[in-house]
């Protein structure tokens, strides 16, 4: 006869066996193939040693037992069991497997093999109990799960060895679960084993021994990158993106293409740990299943009773809970290992993409938001992808419990109320859905507001427009704000929910018991509260996973989009340098903006001839403001959508130089090799012809001092020369120069066009953009743009000729300009003597303030490595977080709340065992009606909690933001210049999402939690007093344990937020470069350096969440010891010593001690490193400050400065007491309603003059007066808002020309019409037909660099201020625009004082005064026909080398 029960243990065999029998195939497989490349198999280098006999060995004795059952069972009891024969084969099969693994040469066991093992031992195991339990009668074994056998005893020391032996094993170091089949050609042998993780063993893994080295290091000294070991190959960001690079391919449909692609890149080690997350569910069962048996077990009153039974049922315990606590932690860490590799793939994605994509309507703001927020969600959805199978799974295990203890009905009643509360809950996580969408949109907005004000501060404060621009980002924070606070008392809800549905699914199991008169024991009633609190996860779990899903959708959409953009065909290629003498071929065509972006309206540039530039033609582009000039350039690098035409061919290597410089955060060398190697001689070249040699020898550093962010500590000439630098030094064929000689004066434009385009591009194909007309007569082709088309073309000297032409009506306003300098006639005759001796003493002289770069030389270098705290987090960090809401009113309320609910829960639970340890106790309508009434108790209490705690973290956010963001606004300049605003950004999103929705919660968890530890620990102690001793032990090795590990957790978690700020840095200092790099052809490069601050984030990462395993693993231990010595103690107790019931019910809650003390320690490490966040946010509130705003006692007249009268009187200034002076005793006076202009030699102090008017550095010594009153008496915006000012860099802000024109609001239409007519620009303004809400892109770039420095003097000339000063305002416009500004100014400004700070002459040479400054001395102050009468003036000088290049015309 054959027995046909299906078992687990039948299940589980069938189930191995399909894995071995595929094992085998493969082996097959690959044999008949050999010869061809073979994939990396998973099993490993090992000899055929006396070991692997024994196992092979071990193998088949256990078969022989097995078949001797069956024979056995045959012979006697004429049955063949269905689970005696599938042992027989799977043993079978297993013995032929182990036997030809060790046949193959260099070679160990199995992966799937080494898995059997392990999970077989686990099931004998639980085998041996049952069968033991089953020989002393106390257990019934007839059942589905497991019918225990003699073979099952005799098997287990074998298995034993079995599973030791399958210990001693190691994965691959780069990972077989996650190489790519392409492997990066770069990656070698020797690093691929460079980590501590993959040389660790398996035992080393299970238990993290392999961080101790870290931990060693980490007690000793403090933490570095370079302290902490790489990660695994697996998880670097070049294989990870490789592998998800290579899954993309295959993906053929489009709609779902990028989760395909990441679900097939990550599947096998999200198999392995969805391994882990089942085997840690099923453990997780095991004690509910058990606690029946031990409660009845401890009700026996015979004091006689063998304790085996009960000493067996606590080894199965601590057995059960050991494989829980390790299961557990492995799980988790293979999922934040996936979230890391994850992460770090779509980052480098998302890079490449970003650098790819041309001419893409993607924002900056939202790459950066992609990366900071969407990537990490996805990450973090890894550790949430096994909730969805997982939860039927939970369901299912609960209901065979309930079914066991209680029957069908009182189980489908559980089902009942469980999927009743879960359906309530759903309309809760639809809710939260939507508002973390409107929390996230507004939070966006929010960052993208903030991230322009940072980028502009220094216009904002020199306007005292901040308290404006402050006002706006804290009605963005409202309106996030208010979304918050309605998504967290929808969490309030949600966690009610939570709490009570334990206790819901309870009262109606209990009630239809009741209802049904189902008999109830001390034993089945505590086995039903154990697995309604295990129930309670999934319940929660789902509408959280709902969301999840949700939110990663959304996430993996946004991500979707970007990455699987379609890259535009490029309208201009790039082609090898042929033999034949063309450079480059201009073809018939069309280019337009407006066709992928909504912020330019029909703007296009159109080449109607075909044009061919020959090699080593200098070719000219020229044109009035906003007729193409740039847009030309950008249509032949291929920047620009090409609408009709053929495409542009560039032959051999590019170099450019955009019009707005793009500088790298780093040394001034590093951005001039720009990745080359160092050739001395070449640089030396370079740098002289660029007019860096005094610039460099001035810094404190030379060419190895630090170039802030966006080159903010250097000026507008430095910047532009450091560019052309590096184009030079390139050594290209072919260069592109969009106006690189607008920022700087007259003497070191004269020495670049002669050194750079005249000598080392002598050879080179040069197309450069110019508003110096001067400059024309040296090209061999000159290009004139009007309205986007070359209206002609030709050589200088025949566009001159056509008297009509648009190039002779430019000349004619050029002419106009040169006429106003007239030096008397001697002046000539000087000229014509000294002009060579003048052009030499002057190559080296450049007018930019190198003061800006030197006097932050220092802080510069501190900006490169960011200041972090040390040692823990300071209890002052925490105190000021507690009480930063209502002084900490409601945290005494909250404590409270969950004590009270805490005592009703363990009394209801104590009530209904008590209830029904004896038959006819209490009345059945007594025993539901008190436990209904304490249990929803504790439930009201339950949502006080979570209604107060959500208030609480609203307030506690909004305090912190505006206590932050307040300091921020009224910080120095000095600060922004020595601050990346990535780490501003970092406080004000990721730490400011942490403290909003995280750390208030991490903080009551932790609290909560150490309640409902230690109410467990005193109802244990209670029942057996040894505990409280033993749990003191205990805490003190905990404790220490937990001080061993914060040393190195708490410096690993602060670099975690450290290591991801230069990422955000470098993708967007990448992305506003990326015209730049692609022209180069530096992407490579740009990404290598992407890869390796990914990965050093990665390294950091993967170390932190491991360390914090590493804790749990041994804390977990101990607390599964303590519970196993609480079950031993009350298995050797006399039986009238104990009371069943509440014995009971230390061992049911005891349960949860292993989970419970997990989740104290997770939260305990996590609030020190999420609390970091605080301390970061408390960092910037604590900015050293400006002066104030306003001082009441000491405000000006409202008319005031009435005349414009500027005295300087003996003033020094320096930048910091360390550095010497920059201004050394200026006295002087600015007379009210004089223009006078302020020039210089390098150096000489011009910048800092400006900057101590404006207040950005104080007096050091001296005092300024304007109209007798000293501006260092009065605050900040009552000074900067009677003054104006035009910086050399213009500055727009994203929004609406409207809004750029008067960000007040101050103004009408009709005012601004006017303004934009004197300046120019109404015409360009009229053409769109949004007129005044045309909008403006960020950072202007929908306008050419000119129109933005005229809606800059627009916007001065609506404030129509008494003091107007004007740094270089036209140096990026043409002539004959420059003529008609300069009218304008003088008329509009006719009543107003002017100081100006010129590179052209013909800006100042109507000037009333003119102030020459030397070494921070007043070297010359007089009128300039004054000066201009001796002919060694330093003024003289500068006319001379200005005439000396333009007399060329």
């Amino acid at each position: 006869m054959v027995s046909m029960d299906v078992t687990l243990k039948v299940v589980f065999n069938v189930g191995f066996f399909l894995l071995l029998l595929t094992w085998v195939l493969v082996e097959l497989w690959k044999n008949r193939t050999r010869g061809e490349s073979l994939p990396e198999r998973v099993y490993f280098k090992g000899g055929y040693k006396v070991f692997t006999k024994i196992t092979i060995g071990f193998n088949v004795l256990i078969m022989v037992l097995n078949v001797g059952l069956c024979v056995y069972n045959v012979w006697n009891l004429k049955i063949l069991s269905l689970e005696s024969l599938t042992s027989v084969v799977i043993w079978a099969l297993s013995s032929f497997v182990s036997f030809c693994a060790a046949k193959i040469p260099n070679t160990r066991w199995p992966l799937v093999l080494l898995m059997w093992w392990q999970a077989y031992g686990v099931i004998d195991m639980l085998m041996v109990y049952l069968y033991f339990a089953s020989y002393f009668d106390t257990i019934e074994s007839d059942s589905f799960v497991l019918k225990p056998s003699f073979v099952d005893v005799a098997s287990f020391p074998l298995l034993v060895f079995l599973c030791y032996n399958g210990t001693d094993f190691r994965f691959k170091s780069a990972s077989e679960l996650g190489e790519p089949l392409l492997p990066k050609a770069d990656v070698s042998e020797a690093n691929a084993t460079d980590d501590a993780f993959s040389k660790a063993g398996i035992w080393s893994k299970l238990t993290f021994r392999w961080l101790n080295p870290l931990f060693k290091k980490g007690r000793v000294k403090k933490i570095e990158l370079s302290d902490i070991p790489s990660i695994p190959q697996s998880e670097a960001a070049d294989n990870a993106a490789a592998l998800l690079e290579e899954s993309l391919l295959k993906q053929k449909n489009q709609a779902s293409l990028l989760p395909n692609a990441i679900f097939k890149a990550i599947w096998k080690p999200l198999a392995v740990n969805a391994t882990f997350a089942g085997v840690n569910t099923i453990a997780s069962y095991v004690g509910p299943f058990l606690i029946t048996n031990f409660v009845n077990f401890l009700s026996n009153k015979d004091d006689n009773s063998s304790s085996y039974h009960g000493l067996v049922l606590a080894f199965i315990f601590l057995s059960a809970k050991t494989v829980e606590s390790l299961s557990q932690r492995q799980w988790y860490f293979g999922a934040q290992r996936i979230g890391i590799r994850v992460r770090a793939a779509l980052t480098v994605l998302i890079y490449k993409k970003s650098l790819l994509i041309k001419y893409s309507g993607t924002s900056t703001g939202k790459i950066t938001n992609c990366v900071n927020v969407d990537v990490d969600r996805i990450g973090d959805f890894c550790w949430y992808v096994h909730g969805i199978w997982l939860l039927p799974v939970q369901v299912a295990l609960a209901l065979v419990i309930l079914y066991r203890n209680l029957g069908a009905a009182p189980s489908f009643a559980a089902l009942f109320a469980t999927i009743l509360v879960m359906v309530s809950n759903t309309p809760l996580a639809n809710m939260q859905e939507s508002l973390h969408s409107k929390i996230m949109e507004s939070k966006d907005s929010r960052i993208k507001a903030t991230s322009e004000t940072l980028k502009s501060m220094r216009v904002l404060k020199l306007h005292s427009w901040e308290p404006t621009f402050l006002k706006k980002i804290l009605q963005l924070r409202e309106t996030e704000r208010g979304w918050l606070k309605k998504y967290l008392y929808t969490c309030s809800a949600v966690a009610f929910l939570f709490w009570a549905s334990p206790t819901l699914v309870s009262v109606v199991t209990f009630g239809v018991c009741i209802v049904l008169k189902t008999p109830l024991s001390s034993g089945t009633v505590l086995s039903a509260l154990a697995t309604f609190r295990i129930l309670q996860e999934p319940i929660y779990n789902l509408p959280e996973l709902i969301s999840m899903v949700a939110q990663t959708k959304v996430s993996v959409d946004r991500i979707h989009d970007i990455i699987c953009e379609q890259e535009n065909l490029l309208s201009a290629k790039q082609l090898p340098s042929e033999d034949s003498n063309i450079a480059v071929e201009l073809e018939q065509g069309e280019y337009s903006w407006a066709e992928n972006n909504q912020y330019f309206e029909s703007f296009k540039v159109k080449i109607s001839d075909k044009i061919r530039i020959r090699k080593g033609y200098k070719v000219a582009i020229c044109g009035s403001v906003g007729s193409g000039k740039s847009s030309l350039l950008c249509s032949i690098l291929g920047e620009i959508p090409k609408i009709s035409g053929n495409n542009i061919k560039v032959y051999g290597s590019r170099a450019f130089v955009p019009q707005s410089a793009w500088i790298q955060t780093g040394t001034i060398r590093e951005n001039i090799l720009f990745g080359k190697e160092l050739n001395m001689t070449l640089y030396e070249n370079v740098v002289e012809g660029c007019a860096l040699t005094r610039d460099i020898e001035m810094w404190a550093d030379g060419d190895l001092s630090v170039v802030g962010e966006r080159g903010m500590n250097l000026s507008g000439g430095q910047k532009q020369r450091i560019q052309l630098a590096r184009a030079i030094y390139n050594e290209s064929d072919v260069y592109f120069l969009d106006d690189p000689f607008s920022a700087v004066d007259a003497h070191t434009g004269a020495h670049m066009f002669k050194k750079c385009m005249m000598e080392l591009l002598s050879t080179k194909t040069v197309i450069y953009v110019t508003h110096q007309l001067e400059f024309l007569e040296a090209s061999d082709l000159v290009l004139v743009m009007k309205n986007g088309r070359i209206v002609q073309s030709g050589k200088y000297r025949d566009l001159i000729a056509e008297t009509t032409g648009e190039l002779v009506t430019q000349m004619d306003a050029h002419s106009k300009s040169l006429n106003q300098v007239k030096p008397p006639k001697k002046f000539y005759k000087s000229f014509s003597s000294k002009g060579f001796v003048q052009e030499n003493q002057t190559e080296d002289e450049v007018i930019e303030e190198v003061h800006n770069i030197c006097h932050r030389d220092v802080s510069q270098e501190k900006s490169q490595q960011e200041e972090t705290e040390t040692g823990r987090v300071k209890w002052h960090v925490y105190s000021t977080f507690a009480t930063c809401a209502y002084k900490g009113a409601l945290v005494p309320l909250i404590l409270l709340c969950q004590v009270l609910f805490q005592a009703l829960q363990m009394a209801s639970n104590y009530w209904i065992a008590w209830g029904t340890e004896e038959e006819d106790r209490v009345s059945k309508d007594k025993l539901i009606g008190i436990f209904a009434l304490m249990s929803g108790g504790s439930s009201i209490f339950i949502l006080g909690r979570a209604v107060l705690l959500s208030t609480i973290a609203i307030e506690t956010a909004q305090r912190l933001f505006e206590g932050m963001i307040t300091s921020v606004f009224r910080a120095p300049l000095s600060f922004f210049d020595s601050t990346p605003s990535s780490r501003i950004l970092n406080r004000s999103s990721t730490d400011q999402s942490i403290v909003d929705t995280d750390i208030p919660y991490r903080l009551a968890g932790l609290a909560f939690a150490l309640i409902q530890l230690l109410s467990i620990v005193v109802l244990m102690s209670n029942v057996a007093w040894q505990i409280s001793i033993l749990f003191l032990v205990v805490l003190a090795i905990s404790v220490w344990y937990q001080a061993y590990y914060i040393t190195t957790a708490r410096e690993l978690a602060r670099m975690v937020g450290i290591r991801k700020a230069p990422i955000l840095h470098h993708f967007s200092e990448s992305i506003s470069g990326a015209s730049t790099i692609r022209c180069f052809n530096q992407e490579d490069r740009f990404l290598n350096r992407n890869i390796s601050l990914i990965n050093d984030y990665s390294r950091v990462a993967f170390h932190n969440s491991s360390t914090m395993e590493w804790l749990c693993v041994r804390i977990n231990f101990l607390f599964n010891l303590v519970f196993f010595l609480l079950l031993v103690i009350l298995v050797n107790l006399p039986r009238s010593a104990i009371d069943p019931s509440l014995a009971g019910l230390a061992a049911t809650y005891g349960l949860n001690l292993n989970v419970l003390q997990a989740w104290v320690i997770w939260n305990l490490c996590n609030v020190e490193n999420k609390m970091i966040s605080v301390e970061r946010i408390l960092q910037y509130t604590k900015v050293p400050s400006e002066a104030p705003l306003v001082i009441e006692s000491s405000r000006p007249e409202p008319n005031w400065p009435a005349n414009g009268k500027i005295e300087l009187q003996n003033l020094h200034v320096q930048y910091t007491p360390s550095l010497p002076r920059v201004l050394k005793g200026i006295t002087c006076t600015f007379h009210g309603q004089k223009k006078i202009g302020v020039v210089g030699r390098t150096g000489s102090g011009k910048s800092t003059l400006i900057q101590a008017l404006f207040r950005v550095v104080e007096p050091t010594e001296g005092q300024i007066l304007i109209d007798g009153v000293n501006i260092s008496s009065m605050g900040l915006q009552d000074l900067r808002s009677r003054l104006s000012i035009i910086p050399q860099d213009p500055t727009l802000f994203q929004g609406t020309m409207r809004s750029n024109l008067d960000p007040l609001q101050q103004h009408s239409d009709h005012e601004i019409w006017e303004v934009l007519n004197k300046c120019q620009l109404a015409e360009g303004v009229r053409q769109d037909q949004r007129q005044l809400d045309a909008p403006v892109a960020e950072d202007g770039e929908n306008w050419s660099v000119g129109q933005r420095q005229l809606v800059c003097l627009a916007r001065v000339l609506l404030q129509k201020r008494r003091i107007l000063v004007l740094d270089e305002a036209t140096a990026s416009v043409d002539t004959a625009t420059d003529n008609v500004i300069q009218k304008t100014i003088r008329k509009e400004t006719s009543e107003c004082t002017v100081i100006t700070v010129a590179h052209r002459i013909p800006t100042v040479i109507d000037n009333d005064l003119v102030l020459v400054l030397d070494e921070g001395k007043i070297l010359e102050y007089d009128s300039p026909a004054q000066l201009l009468k001796d002919s060694s003036s330093a003024f003289s000088n500068l006319v001379a080398e200005f005439m000396r290049r333009s007399s060329k015309e």
